[in-house]
């Protein structure tokens, strides 16, 4: 990252949990996130966040994949996060200027649609299984700033 233009989004295909869009919302506002999205959401909607996040960092609702995809900011690339054959390590990674991150549900990972839209996928090694959504979207965030040069 060169520290100009940059901005982030990031969000999740068909969660099924409203307190996980509620956990990234007020995440990715404390992390700098320009907008969080959901794709083909399964929860019914109702507020969680008690911050008043959606004031200040928008939520966009996708019907499906393509619906997201089609819908990309322009010259911002589509970032995968997932344990898959030939995801890149985060502990390596250098993260886009212009990144739209996508978590895959707490249930199945991301669509097979969604993975092959991706033109990048990054990974976030652990000991066992993986990591609930909320917790790997906020580690990714986490690294995102960690590794931004200072202003």
């Amino acid at each position: 990252m060169n520290g100009e233009c940059m901005y982030f989004g990031i969000g999740i295909e068909h969660g099924k949990n409203i307190e996980n869009i509620g956990i990234l919302w007020r995440t990715a506002e404390n992390f700098g996130a320009d907008f969080i999205f959901t794709v083909g959401a399964r929860y019914k909607k109702h507020i969680t966040d008690i911050y008043d996040s959606f004031q200040r960092v928008p939520l966009y609702n996708y019907r499906d994949i393509d619906d997201l995809y089609a819908h990309l900011p322009f010259g911002c690339r589509l970032v995968g996060v997932e344990n898959s054959d030939g995801a890149s390590d985060i502990r390596g990674y250098t993260h886009l200027d212009r990144a739209v991150y996508l978590l895959g549900a707490e249930d199945h990972g991301l669509t097979k649609k969604a993975a092959s839209l991706c033109h990048e996928t990054v990974l976030i090694p652990c000991e066992k299984g993986c990591f609930n959504v909320s917790v790997a979207a906020s580690i990714i965030m986490y690294d995102r700033l960690f590794k931004t040069p200072a202003k």
